[in-house]
């Protein structure tokens, strides 16, 4: 015959297994990025970061696109540089989060200063970014810093869109 005080106890063991063993409910928090070109952009060339800062590598992605089209914003933020760079248009945000997205060739719409929230239009594409693969492609950047501190970031990782490969320790392994 069991006591109050142990059916007290068998209660309380089982509560604290049922909600120690149910799932956390999980709610996707929202992005705060999105893709600089609706809706879904094809990329023509990937991000290719140096090994060494100073070496040849690709610090962003070539999105395809046609001349004239709209350019937003990832995020929110402020416009960093509305401008040319080598004789190109240009376009960076600064980021709350401390990142700086880069646009280019895109004739701007917005000047330095000028607060944007995400998906708001900062330019239109023009044609002319060298090795561009297509008739048009918009050049998107990411880094965190500036300088000779700045890390660059492949943009697509903003997204959500980059896959992680592991690969083995050693080459000849599986």
């Amino acid at each position: 015959m069991q006591t109050s005080g142990s059916r007290t106890a068998l209660a309380a063991s089982l509560f604290l297994v049922v909600l120690y063993s149910t799932p956390p409910q999980v709610t996707a928090a929202p992005r705060p990025y999105s893709a600089p070109l609706p809706p879904r952009p094809t990329v023509v060339t990937g991000f290719d970061a140096p090994e060494k800062r100073w070496q040849p590598g690709h610090r962003g992605v070539d999105l395809a696109a046609v001349p004239g089209v709209a350019v937003s914003t990832a995020g929110a933020g402020r416009v960093r540089f509305a401008g040319r760079v080598a004789g190109r248009p240009v376009v960076s945000v600064q980021h709350p989060d401390g990142l700086i997205t880069t646009y280019e060739p895109v004739e701007a719409t917005v000047g330095e200063g000028d607060p944007v929230s995400r998906g708001d239009t900062i330019g239109t594409l023009v044609a002319g970014h060298p090795g561009c693969p297509t008739l048009t492609c918009l050049h998107w950047g990411a880094r965190r810093g500036v300088g000779r501190d700045a890390e660059y970031l492949n943009p697509l990782g903003l997204l959500g869109a980059v896959r992680v490969r592991l690969k083995p320790l050693n080459a000849g392994e599986p």
